[in-house]
């Protein structure tokens, strides 16, 4: 990177003599911009701890993070994909079909826990390729490639299951995901490896540098020599894999294989990118956002429910806090250029 060059969501370097003094109103004003997403998690933390005691409690907190890790891991999927201009709705049904492959093959071969986990892998990466495929080589709007894997992957869990769940899996599946290592259960574990690795890619790697340059001007970034075609292919199957590892963790967790897991997941783990900051034209947003939108959702989640908030309530919202953070980053942008 040249000394002209900067990190993918770096903000631009300003001249001294026109950045706002320190602790000024402007200086202030838009430290709580940047900052906005941040204070509102802080402020819904604030507001459930005051409400009940149950909420700050440490097994409270390793609660909202299970419930977490795997939607973290389609998230991290989904900011790739949303970085690059595109969108995935395929993920929720990729979570079906790779639980119900993971729990056949258990059944199949009982003991060979990472056959099984590899099977929902493969299929994950299948899928996810495919999507890709039709995008970066066939030009299919990403909209309508994945609605179509979407509809597509939703009858192949059914089938694998033969329209039923897939139940009387071995003791060994279970412990894929009931595992603890270091106080913390595997999911919790792979969400907080998968957050730091994939932050560090993107921030500090070319393949980071041109997934965000795909996503800022796709015909500059052709221009500038990126091989487009295969950056799209690679994030939509690396989204495809780690819907593939999430589909074999919930299963797991359950211990059973139901052909409508991950139904609506695709929802949640859009709104996660977007609450984070990403925005849906592409080139800009970051892992660490996403992560901030994850939690601050399944924290809204554990609230709610701690508060005994009917779900339809809870739905309405989360879909107003949607709507305020896009509305909330428009109005930023605007106030930066």
């Amino acid at each position: 990177m040249t000394a002209t060059q900067q990190a993918p969501g770096a903000a631009a370097a300003t001249p001294a003599a026109d950045r706002p003094r320190r602790f000024s109103a402007e200086w202030v004003r838009a430290l709580l911009i940047r900052r906005a997403m941040l204070i509102v998690m802080l402020l819904v933390i604030a507001f459930f701890s005051y409400r009940s005691l149950r909420f700050s409690t440490v097994d409270n907190l390793t609660t909202i993070l299970v419930a977490a890790a795997p939607f973290a891991l389609i998230a991290l999927g989904q900011t790739l994909v949303i970085l690059t201009g595109g969108i995935d709705l395929s993920v929720g049904s990729i979570i079906a079909v790779a639980a119900m492959t993971s729990a056949s093959v258990a059944k199949a071969v009982p003991g060979q826990v990472w056959i099984t986990v590899l099977s929902a892998l493969a299929v994950g990466l299948l899928a996810g390729s495919v999507s890709g495929f039709l995008v970066s080589r066939l030009d299919v709007p990403p909209f309508i490639a994945t609605l179509g894997m979407l509809t597509a992957g939703s009858g192949v869990a059914y089938v694998i299951g033969g329209g039923s769940p897939i139940n009387g899996l071995p003791a060994e599946f279970g412990t894929i995901a009931n595992t603890e290592v270091l106080g913390l259960t595997v999911p919790v574990l792979l969400m907080i490896v998968g957050i730091v690795v994939v932050g560090i890619v993107m921030r500090s790697t070319s393949y980071g540098l041109r997934v965000y340059a795909v996503g800022g001007n796709r015909t500059a970034a052709e221009i500038a020599g990126v091989n487009v075609r295969r950056v799209l292919f690679s994030v939509y199957a690396i989204s495809g894999l780690l819907a593939g590892l999430s589909g074999v963790m919930l299963a797991s967790r359950v211990i059973s294989g139901p052909p409508n897991l991950g139904q609506g997941f695709e929802l949640d783990a859009i709104a996660a990118v977007v609450i984070g900051g990403a925005s849906l034209m592409g080139g800009r947003g970051t892992v660490w956002g996403t992560a901030l939108g994850l939690l601050l959702i399944q924290t809204l989640n554990n609230g709610l429910d701690i508060l005994l908030v009917p779900s339809y309530w809870q739905s309405v919202i989360k879909g107003v806090l949607i709507v305020a953070a896009v509305a909330v980053d428009v109005w930023a942008v605007k106030r930066r250029v």
